[in-house]
């Protein structure tokens, strides 16, 4: 099946034709900048396009892909459309996109206020463009919903649980469960066999305890800013560290939310940038705030990796993943430097090659396994799509 997949946020609208049998990407590109100056940008197998528009609406930006599609001669084959969804609510598996889907996800805008509306609007945009096609909706959130009561919960009063679904959520649910399934792939087993704990490493970042194939616990939490250091993001930190600076500089709700999601992180630490590829540069050339901003990156990732693990009997596997877990072998390195109580030991040869050369490992034989494996989220959402629209 050739599946569109959409990814509509605040202000963009991501798209990937895949073929489900070949497994690639036939076509992919981005509107951004919705709203104000639309930006199209994609290539396909005729051509690639890149040009401003006027794109007010989400309406626009998906009319601007089905145009683009008929271009590239691959629209009359789409037979079906899966749209990711950052939260599900109270969604544990992907679900057939209908009208009450639609409502529900408007229902829970507080969860994710930036992407939920813009979700729905684009379910509602490509049902109008696409009338006939079957739609499913893939959500983030879903895969960690096998979390037990005592992962999930906070330790606020019980009654903000049951009248207003505050608990852990977790996020990259679609990372992580593709992920699963490669590494046990690789490692000759169904994903119901093994233990693993997962690292989707990006400018945002989460790590999950897998039994079984099933998530056992997650770091993010309510939304994607608890857990790990990220880019911008601040990760846990002590709740009265908001009512300090609120009380000494004056700082209202929407300023501290605006300093632990965007001002926070590798950023806020390094003085310098959220990109772990400049900041790794920089760390060699004797750039201080670089160097802290990674040491403690990697050394709370460890500490989170140390704790998440208690929710398994064993580890079957560590897993690296997302745009920082495929390609720094220095971060790689020094977390599993910091994981030296887990009996982890890097084998640099592998780790400089991110273990392409190795069926995926990183670390020495005879050791804990840890591996490399390549996320392909479109790909989950496209397979998922497929198997709900037949």
């Amino acid at each position: 099946m050739r599946v569109l997949v959409l990814n509509c946020g605040s202000s963009s609208v991501k798209f990937a034709v895949i073929d489900t049998v070949s497994k690639e990407a036939l076509s992919s590109g981005l509107v951004e900048n919705i709203g104000v100056d639309g930006h199209f940008k994609g290539k396909g197998p005729v051509d690639k396009q890149d040009y401003n528009f006027d794109c007010p609406t989400h309406a626009e930006a998906v009319a601007a892909v089905q145009k683009y599609l008929g271009e590239q001669n691959l629209i009359d084959g789409i037979e079906a459309i899966g749209h990711r969804v950052v939260h599900g609510g109270k969604y544990i598996k992907s679900e057939k996109v209908t009208q009450e889907v639609i409502d529900y996800i408007r229902s829970i805008t507080l969860f994710a206020p930036l992407h939920e509306p813009a979700h729905a609007t684009g379910m509602e945009c490509a049902m109008k463009f696409f009338p006939t096609l079957p739609q499913v909706a893939v959500f983030d959130t879903a895969f960690h919903q096998t979390m037990p009561r005592k992962a999930f919960l906070y330790g606020i009063p019980y009654k903000f649980y049951e009248d207003d679904a505050i608990r852990r959520y977790g996020f990259h649910g679609t990372s992580h469960r593709f992920v699963t399934a490669e590494a046990a792939a690789i490692l000759g087993k169904k994903p119901e066999e093994c233990c693993f704990i997962t690292a989707h490493l990006g400018n945002g970042s989460s790590c999950s305890a897998i039994l079984n194939g099933k998530c056992a616990d997650t770091t993010m939490g309510f939304t994607p800013l608890d857990g790990l250091i990220m880019g911008t993001r601040s990760g846990s930190i002590d709740p009265a560290i908001l009512f300090f600076i609120s009380k000494k500089y004056g700082y209202d709700i929407d300023r501290l939310d605006k300093m632990v999601n965007k001002e926070s992180g590798l950023l806020g630490l390094s003085g310098l940038s959220n990109d772990m590829r400049t900041l790794s540069q920089a760390a060699s050339e004797g750039h201080v705030g670089a160097q802290i901003a990674i040491e403690t990156f990697c050394y709370k990732l460890a500490r989170e990796i140390g704790g998440i693990a208690m929710a398994l009997p064993r580890i079957d596997a560590l897993v690296f993943t997302g745009g920082i877990g495929e390609n720094s072998f220095l971060v790689r390195k020094t977390v599993m430097e910091n994981l030296k109580l887990l009996g982890y030991e890097i084998d640099d040869d592998r780790n400089m090659k991110s273990g392409k050369e190795s069926n995926h490992l990183i670390s020495k034989d005879g050791t804990p396994k840890a591996m490399v494996v390549a996320t392909n989220e479109e790909l989950l959402i496209a397979l998922d799509t497929e198997a709900m629209a037949k």
